[in-house]
């Protein structure tokens, strides 16, 4: 079931998600519903709190061909690379708008799995991008959030006026 997006500024998409504290059957149906939900949009990854589920969920799927979507309860950065990548990032919670956003390159995450365990993952280029941006949203934050406070102001001001706001 495809979920609505909460429309900027919800207070929730400034929350930290609660952490999840074991993988049930609920959990693999809010899942279900957020790949869903993503691959209508379309996009590359979906983050509980965009979708009003306020718990450390993400799910993320750059493949060309979709249908590899990586399950992610409770993801964290274990390591990240120093070498950097630019990506053009937007979000379906302010839409019109997007900025160059610099993060790292590679990442090593460590997440709860479908099947409940403990699992470390290598991701690189747009699939470490979008895991990066995921873990933002669960942690209360926008990808704007990463700009300069003058390019910030004026992505939110963009978006106002595309949004009739």
């Amino acid at each position: 079931m495809q979920r609505p997006f909460l429309p900027w500024p919800d207070k929730r998409l400034r929350t930290p998600a609660a952490p999840v504290e074991t993988i049930t059957d609920d959990i693999r149906r809010i899942w279900a519903d957020m790949v869903e939900t993503m691959d209508a949009m379309p996009g590359y990854g979906l983050a509980g709190p965009q979708i009003g589920v306020m718990q450390r969920l993400a799910v993320v799927d750059c493949s060309e061909e979709r249908g590899k979507a990586v399950l992610m309860a409770n993801p964290e950065i274990l390591h990240a690379s120093g070498q950097m990548r630019d990506h053009d990032e937007a979000s379906p919670n302010l839409p019109g708008v997007s900025a160059v956003i610099s993060r790292p390159r590679a990442v090593t995450i460590r997440f709860l799995n479908a099947d409940g365990a403990i699992e470390e993952r290598d991701f690189v280029h747009l699939w470490a991008t979008s895991v990066q941006h995921q873990i933002d949203h669960l942690n209360g934050k926008m990808y704007f959030d990463r700009l300069s406070p003058l390019k910030r102001q004026m992505l939110l001001k963009r978006a106002a006026k595309i949004g009739g706001r």
